[in-house]
């Protein structure tokens, strides 16, 4: 086997070859033992782009209610940085392909630290309660529940990597970019060939960055200097039930964030996106204006009712989705069964146990972090002891279970994890909004992060690094990551009553908000009519969960997404159409020209949202400081 095919896999045994195993085979063939991995500057350029990226992340985040990959544009920005500085002598030694696999791994567990239900769970919080924990305490709680992901991922890499060899789309899509970008270069025109592709990759993510940072800064600085404003919307001529469109909020958005963030989702995402947002805000919000069932006609008002058929769909589908996956939720347990039946002995005298992670990792992690995450548990969210205590073996199990998942379909099902948690602590804590909502973001951290090392041990199982260095490289995000995001928000958001705003949608922190007041206060509170269109939207997310798995694969593009559906419901429709726009672009490309599309779609996107994202909070800090006008 050659050891820069990215792609390779231990060979299946045949009839004329007798089995080998796959760790050995991988330490013959693929390891790079010796190869430098986690230098300082890998760490140092992780953390930086990391941090940068976990910024962009929390702008997307609060427009749409995604967060956007990381590791993939953060291995691009690096590749193309250090050959710029070694082209200007600026440093001598290539930035090497296990270097840049090491710094990607630093650079997710930052730029993701607004997932797993962190965001969505602290703007729910601030939504519902009056808890305003410190800075620095959110800092610790955010770093904490992170870190403990990455130490559960510890007992289950070798039995999901290793020895099924499980996908991890992403993680294998990384490990084929790394290599095209960095070993290609040594293997004649095919190599140039590759390193042309990444430099390519880079330029074009830099341009449209630029173009992104423009835009922003045209439309949003305003001072006596800058002679014009570009519009932040483009009104329709066209009415709706006697009022403008725009009152619906059916406008054309300039933000080429939401472009970006529509070219990097599936086509059927989108129009499902387009679709649920017509229906929602040109016939469904005009009958509610009609009937009273709304105060008034305007985006806060009308998400106040859909929400809860939105939710509705959001949960049902991904309880629905995650429990189709039955048998990666046995097989987590038969794992996790597995794992304590090693022997210590037995470990030791595997020739691979010199190179993972030690198991004993795992039980010192967590009983370094567990008391702390119970503490700060009762401490800020006064969640009483004994619920706390059951917090740390639920988010290990689930941690477990979301690592399968995302190794089988490459999506971590958070949508799943959250509301589950929320269920149990509606029951176990009623009438704690914060416990309710907080105990959920333990589940969510734990499960996205421990997904999120095990995509990169799987980018470094095909390129021969070394698990330990990344686990490493994995807790130095961890505290960039949480060191950059809790000031962020608030200097992005200094007045948390914007969130739910038509300029702010937070859509998952109005979700996670409607099921915490759901489990904690009952349905009494619900507009009138929402509870029936809540039932409307549990059944509607089962069935169509249920048609995404057993409907026939040429049909499947035509079955409406309950992901798009649901999220365009607490959302403008002006943001779904937006997105849609640019799903649309992409799926052409991609279809007439698919080469083009796959070499621009990604890097483009990436740096429409990277651009615009950055420049919206660079505005910020200098309206802070004076220079611009609000």
């Amino acid at each position: 086997m050659n050891p820069t095919d990215a792609s390779a896999e231990p060979a299946a045994p045949t009839e004329n070859t007798p089995a080998k195993d796959p760790e050995q085979q991988w330490l013959d063939t693929v390891y790079r033992k010796g190869e430098k991995q986690l230098t300082p500057r890998a760490v140092v350029a992780g953390m930086l782009i990391g941090g940068v990226m976990c910024l962009s992340n929390l702008y997307v985040f609060f427009k749409t209610g995604w967060s956007l990959g990381v590791t993939l544009t953060a291995c691009i920005l690096a590749f193309a940085l250090f050959e710029l500085l070694r082209a200007a002598r600026l440093t001598k030694s290539e930035f090497s392909i296990l270097e840049n696999n090491a710094m990607g791994s630093v650079a997710s567990a930052a730029g993701y630290m607004t997932g797993g239900g962190n965001m969505a769970a602290f703007g729910a919080l601030l939504m519902v309660t009056t808890t305003r924990p410190s800075a620095l305490w959110l800092m610790l709680w955010f770093g904490v529940i992170a870190a403990m992901g990455v130490f559960a991922a510890i007992p289950i890499k070798r039995q999901l990597i290793n020895k099924e060899a499980l996908a991890f789309p992403t993680g294998t899509a990384t490990a084929e970019t790394l290599r095209s970008m960095h070993e290609a270069a040594h293997h004649g025109d095919a190599g140039a060939e590759g390193a042309g592709a990444g430099k390519e990759k880079a330029r074009l993510l830099g341009i449209a960055g630029l173009m992104g940072a423009l835009l922003a800064f045209l439309r949003d600085a305003k001072a006596a200097w800058i002679p014009f404003n570009l519009p932040g919307s483009i009104a329709l001529p066209f009415q709706i039930a006697g009022r403008a469109a725009k009152d619906w909020t059916i406008t054309l958005n300039c933000e080429l964030v939401l472009v970006g963030a529509g070219a990097l989702m599936s086509f059927r995402t989108a129009w499902s996106l387009l679709l649920s947002g017509m229906a929602g805000y040109a016939i469904l919000a005009p009958r509610l204006a009609e009937e009273h069932a709304i105060k008034e006609v305007s985006y806060k008002a009308i998400v106040g009712w859909t929400l809860w058929p939105g939710a509705a769909i959001l949960v049902a589908s991904g309880l629905t989705s995650f429990f189709l996956d039955y048998k990666s939720i046995v097989r987590s347990f038969r794992g996790l069964s597995g794992i304590f039946k090693r022997g210590a002995k037995s470990e030791k005298e595997e020739p691979i146990a010199e190179v993972e992670c030690p198991p004993w990792w795992f039980p010192a992690g967590f009983a370094v972090l567990a008391p702390i995450v119970i503490l700060l548990m009762g401490f800020l969210f006064h969640i009483p002891l004994w619920a706390g205590i059951i917090a740390v073996p639920l988010a290990v199990v689930m941690g477990f279970v979301a690592a399968r998942v995302t190794g089988e379909t490459d999506v971590t099902p958070t949508k799943a994890l959250g509301p589950v948690t929320q269920a149990v602590y509606g029951l176990l804590s009623p009438g704690n909004l914060a416990g309710n909502i907080m105990s959920a973001n333990v589940t969510g951290g734990v499960g996205l992060h421990s997904a999120d090392l095990l995509t990169d041990l799987k980018s470094g199982w095909l390129l021969g690094a070394s698990p330990r260095q990344q686990l490493k490289g994995q807790l130095f995000g961890v505290v960039a990551g949480a060191l950059v995001v809790v000031p962020a928000f608030w200097l992005i958001m200094p007045d948390p009553s914007v969130l739910g705003s038509e300029e702010w949608p937070a859509p998952s922190c109005l979700v996670w908000a409607g099921v915490s007041k759901a489990f904690a206060g009952g349905l009494g509170g619900l507009p009138p009519g929402a509870g029936r269109a809540m039932v409307i939207g549990l059944l509607l997310g089962v069935v169509l969960a249920l048609a995404e798995r057993f409907a026939p694969k040429k049909l499947l593009p035509f079955v409406p997404s309950p992901a798009g559906l649901g999220i365009a419901l607490v959302i403008p429709a002006s943001n779904a159409i937006a997105m849609f726009i640019g799903a649309t672009i992409a799926h052409v490309l991609r279809k007439t020209k698919p080469a083009l599309g796959e070499r621009v779609t990604v890097p483009v996107s990436s740096g429409w949202i990277a651009g615009e994202s950055l420049m919206g909070i660079a505005i910020k800090l200098l309206v802070v400081a004076g220079v611009l006008q609000k």
